[in-house]
Parts: structure tokens; C-alpha cells; sequence
């Protein structure tokens, strides 16, 4: 069996010291120049966590990471916010548009319908039809007058009104997406302002001390590194939360729109019942 003498036999009558520093050469292809960069090489750098990293970074390079950290917080706070309420708003849309479609008539049951809890839906319905009531004048009640005297010009103040009903929830669905968007577009560039601090400082030292030995330039390359990792921790969940929940609201705004039309063309149809039975 070959020993390590006989994988360097020049090596038989160097110190020990010398020996190593030629086997990390071979075998991490690392051109250690001195002493000092070996004996960084195996305690220092392999037995730092990235927190130690951290805590031994520049101020700059901590302002960078604390800037990182907290669009991260926020982006993760928006979307588990964001991932409740558009689902308890699908759940509303779901049991309001099922008890809307088996009503008789919208007019007869607006109130009720009206008082379903998180949709938008009956939101449009309070909204439209309050409208509605306003533009007839306190003397014409809805509850006390039949639908059959409403004309094209009610019909065209319930339906303005049920759009603007229907985009403002649309508009109060959509707060705080866009912060998504900014943390997914600017965390990879502060990441890399902070990779280009760090690799401005290990050239420094470079200049400082007058050699590029592994010591030296590490330190700076790992706060480099520990900064882009930061950059697109925060920017990939962003980007996918801001395309998620954008998509969901476009649907959402499709369903609203759909259901204004849906809702004008039965008070419509019930308006053309009431004649054709009066």
C-alpha cells in the first residue's frame, strides 16, 4: 500500500507544514502562497456558519441583508394575508352565486342576499340597489313599489352603479400586491449591491495587503455570496405570490364583471315579467 511519502517523495525531507500546504494545492487546485491561507482554508472558512458571516460583515453589508429581511417579512406577511382572503372571498362568491341563481326573484330577496357575508357579490346588490332606491326617491320604496315601473333609465343607474360597487372590492382585493412585484424586481439588485460591496472590499484588502491569498480575499467573496443568497431568498417567493394572486384577482374581476351583467339582465327579465303579467 502507497503511503503519502510515496505520493510526494520530494516531500520526505520538507516540514510537515510544507507537505500540506502541497497536498490542499493538489487536490483543492487553490494556489496557497503562504502558510496563513492553508490553515484559513481548514479552520476558519469551513467551520463558519453563515450567521457567523453575518455578524463579521461590514455595516454596509448588514444594512443590505437587514433591508433583504424585511421585504422578505413583509412579502410573506402580504401573501399568507392575501392567500386568506381571497379564499374566504371564492368561498362567499360560491354560497352567494348558488342562493342568487335559485331566487325567484332578485327584487323580492335583494335584502337578504345583500347581507351574505365576505363576497363582493352582495356588496354589488346593497350598493346597486340602494342606488336604485335613491334615484326613485324616498317616496318610491322598493318594498313598497312593484318593479314593473322601473325603466331603461333605472336600469342604467343600477347597473353603473353595480360596476362601480363591483371595482372598487376589485381595487381593495388588489391592495398590496404590487409591493410583491417591488420586492421580486429590487431584492436581487440590493443583493447584488451587496455582492459588489463585498467583492469591492476583498480587492481593498488586496491593496492593503499586497497579496490575493485566500485569507484575505474570502471573507469578503463569502459577505458577497451571503448577500446574493439574501437577494433571491426574498425576490423568488415574491414573484411567484405576486403571479399567483394576480391571476386569482383577474378572475375574480372576471367573475365580477360577469355577475353585474348576470344581475341587470334579471332585474331586466324581471321588469319584462311584471308587464307582460300586469
Amino acid at each position: 500500500m502507497h503511503n503519502w511519502q510515496d505520493a510526494f517523495p520530494h516531500a520526505k525531507h520538507l516540514p510537515f507544514s510544507s507537505v500540506l500546504k502541497e497536498m490542499l494545492m493538489l487536490f483543492t487546485n487553490i494556489p496557497f502562497t503562504n502558510a496563513s491561507d492553508y490553515v484559513y482554508y481548514l479552520d476558519v472558512v469551513p467551520g463558519k456558519s453563515a450567521w457567523q458571516l453575518i455578524q463579521e460583515s461590514g455595516l454596509f453589508a448588514k444594512f443590505v441583508l437587514f433591508i433583504l429581511i424585511l421585504f422578505s417579512i413583509i412579502s410573506w406577511a402580504i401573501m399568507l394575508w392575501k392567500w386568506r382572503q381571497f379564499s374566504r372571498v371564492e368561498a362567499g362568491n360560491r354560497i352567494f352565486l348558488r342562493k342568487f341563481r335559485s331566487t325567484s326573484s332578485i327584487y323580492s330577496h335583494y335584502e337578504s342576499l345583500s347581507k351574505i357575508q365576505n363576497t363582493p357579490l352582495a356588496i354589488m346588490v346593497r350598493q346597486s340597489f340602494a342606488e336604485l332606491e335613491n334615484g326613485r326617491g324616498s317616496q318610491n320604496d322598493l318594498s313598497k313599489n312593484p318593479v314593473a315601473v322601473l325603466d331603461e333609465d333605472h336600469l342604467r343607474l343600477f347597473s353603473d352603479a353595480a360596476e362601480r360597487a363591483g371595482e372598487e372590492e376589485l381595487s381593495n382585493l388588489g391592495k398590496h400586491i404590487p409591493f410583491l412585484a417591488t420586492t421580486a424586481n429590487t431584492s436581487p439588485f440590493l443583493g447584488l449591491l451587496g455582492t459588489v460591496w463585498g467583492i469591492m472590499g476583498s480587492f481593498s484588502s488586496i491593496g492593503v495587503r499586497g497579496s490575493a491569498s485566500l485569507a484575505i480575499v474570502a471573507p469578503g467573496i463569502a459577505e458577497a455570496l451571503i448577500a446574493t443568497v439574501a437577494g433571491l431568498a426574498a425576490a423568488i417567493p415574491a414573484v411567484i405570490g405576486y403571479n399567483h394572486f394576480n391571476s386569482r384577482l383577474k378572475i375574480l374581476g372576471v367573475t365580477i364583471d360577469n355577475f353585474r351583467s348576470e344581475l341587470v339582465s334579471a332585474l331586466r327579465r324581471e321588469i319584462l315579467n311584471n308587464k307582460v303579467e300586469g
